[in-house]
């Protein structure tokens, strides 16, 4: 995906960015305003579900004086705010039909002007905007416009969940922590153990949970080195559940010898594991590359699975499971 952004940032194409709830689609928008030519203009975002429908049209377009009752001075929109520079639309299936019609025009004329007034105005702006929402299926419901999805649906950009990332999850909270003592709270350091938990929770708020849990530790545990135990008990949980099925897999593989006992001394630690990852490889091969399935056919959790394919360098082989 880093390469796919990398050729999009500097270009003035929109761009449809796709994901969960939290995973950071709104930081994706930043990096790709400040890799554009745009990056000296200004970074304007709205999120279109936060905004109520009477007051949508004047949030993005601005107002005249007397436009409407309460406009008692003129007031600028995002779009105008934005001027050469970046607007980001989040939340873009939240919007309203009436107000999609109203945008699409501007994002086909590149014109707008304000509530109450007759002036036209240049929308010099990238337009970015990002939806947790399914827009085919919006669409299909009669929520969304099909011509303003293929408007925005220009260079889509699908942002994966966290848990499905890999080794973002020590690198954001890095960055997380890095900030935080920017802001003057004490350094952090999570033990091995720490972090491998980190690595066994499915995140289910995405990256904003990450963020959220290098907030509470920097403020809790400032200075100081932390270790499972002084994370919250859902992630202990999660440490005690891979420990469990460790001892499962170990005790199958006791309870139905699969080799003869050589007569030699050998390296028992390493015949397990070549075993384990033989085991791996036949159910990723056997379920399509798909880690849930594969999980459920050797009664792993999938976490615990993901874990045994990164400490085998097989974690190429996974395929999303949503």
């Amino acid at each position: 995906m880093t390469a796919m952004l990398g050729k999009v940032a500097p270009t003035e194409s929109t761009v449809l960015i796709l994901g969960e709830s939290g995973t950071g689609k709104e930081v994706l928008a930043q990096c790709l305003h400040r890799h554009s030519s745009r990056r000296d203009g200004p970074f304007v975002a709205i999120n279109c579900g936060a905004i109520p429908e009477a007051l949508m049209e004047s949030e993005l377009f601005g107002h005249e004086k007397g436009a409407f009752t309460g406009a008692l001075v003129t007031r600028k929109g995002r779009f105008e705010l934005a001027q050469g520079g970046t607007i980001f639309l989040d939340e873009i299936a939240e919007m309203s039909p009436q107000m999609q019609v109203k945008l699409l025009r501007v994002l086909q004329e590149r014109h707008f002007e304000r509530v109450g007034g007759s002036r036209s105005f240049q929308a010099d702006v990238r337009v970015l905007a990002a939806t947790h929402r399914n827009l085919e299926e919006r669409i299909r419901d009669g929520a969304f416009r099909e011509d303003l999805y293929y408007r925005l649906n220009i260079f889509p950009v699908e942002v994966p969940p966290l848990r499905d990332r890999g080794g973002d999850v020590h690198l954001l909270f890095r960055h997380f922590l890095q900030c935080l003592e920017e802001e003057g709270h004490g350094p952090v350091v999570l033990s091995e153990a720490g972090l491998a938990a980190l690595d066994a929770y499915p995140w289910p708020g995405n990256v904003r949970e990450l963020q959220n849990l290098a907030e509470r530790l920097a403020i809790l545990h400032g200075g100081e080195r932390i270790e499972v135990t002084d994370l919250p008990a859902r992630f202990r949980a999660c440490v005690e559940d891979i420990a469990q099925d460790e001892r499962q897999s170990l005790a199958a593989i006791w309870s139905e010898p699969m080799a003869t006992l050589p007569d030699e001394p050998f390296d028992l630690k390493q015949h397990l594991e070549d075993i384990e990852k033989d085991l791996l490889l036949q159910a990723m091969t056997a379920c399509d590359q798909v880690v849930a399935r594969a999980a459920q056919r050797l009664g792993l959790r999938r976490t615990t699975l993901v874990e045994k394919l990164k400490k085998y360098s097989l974690a190429s082989l996974r395929k999303c499971s949503n």
